[in-house]
């Protein structure tokens, strides 16, 4: 459905069963699934804010089916030729939050309000980052993240960590770790692995290339979460300041 005084600019490309209400803008650069949602004041495929952008640039933003893009919403294309801003299925983009060029969303990531995404920002599956943060260009922030209201993050987030303020991690997103029904073997695995990598000194990327490679954590998920740590630009969050303790649980803990 496409409502009066929504602007779609011809090469635009709508999936079945869109909708895009007034005042919401699609140029020619956006590429939208099946039930995407688009709210007035939107801008889906907007040039990127590169100073050195040729704007005759084919390059595109990409919108997983049934997702949906709340008012004032920005989505930047690709700085480079014939690449894509990816937005993946089934994400929630909430009211004036922005994602910049280059940037990668997998599927089932929530944004709230105002949430702030510099250009090739990766952000995993079923992640959800709190109202006004910020995430510094080039980061990564892997799977069933939780990122604090008002954050600033300068540095990649590791799986299934949660992390406030500036870059730092308070513990595992337990919440969002069980809601994946996964067995609980696994998410001790996980305590462990988390454990392993925070709670000791030394170079964050050797502690978990050696905890990987000591056969200790053998689920995939344990796995991923430690090979995380062997790429990226940005240097790693890590826990909070000495002396506040971080939440994780105890074995017994459910």
């Amino acid at each position: 459905m496409i409502h009066p005084s929504a602007h779609i600019e011809a090469g635009a490309q709508l999936g079945v069963d869109c909708e895009v209400m007034a005042g919401a803008v699609i140029t020619r650069h956006a590429i939208l699934g099946d039930r995407v949602v688009v709210y007035p004041g939107a801008v889906v495929g907007g040039d990127p804010q590169f100073l050195k952008f040729e704007r005759a640039t084919p390059s595109f933003v990409r919108v997983g089916e049934g997702s949906v893009i709340r008012e004032n919403v920005t989505i930047n294309r690709s700085i480079y030729e014939e690449k894509s801003t990816v937005i993946g299925a089934r994400c929630f983009l909430m009211a004036g939050s922005h994602a910049g060029h280059d940037c990668e969303l997998a599927d089932d990531v929530v944004l709230a309000n105002n949430v702030m995404l510099a250009g090739h920002v990766s952000v995993g599956s079923w992640t959800f980052v709190g109202g006004g943060a910020a995430i510094h260009q080039f980061c990564r922030i892997g799977e069933l993240c939780m990122v604090g209201g008002l954050a600033r993050i300068t540095r990649d987030l590791a799986p299934g960590t949660m992390t406030t303020e500036r870059d730092e991690v308070i513990g595992l997103n337990l919440v969002g770790i069980k809601r994946r029904d996964w067995p609980r073997e696994t998410v001790r695995e996980l305590k462990a692995a988390f454990r392993v990598v925070y709670f000791q000194p030394g170079n964050i990327r050797a502690i978990a290339a050696t905890a990987r490679a000591s056969g200790a954590f053998p689920s995939a998920q344990a796995q991923a979460f430690l090979e995380f740590f062997a790429g990226g630009k940005r240097g790693f969050a890590r826990p909070r300041r000495e002396g506040v303790p971080l939440e994780v649980p105890t074995e017994e803990t459910r």
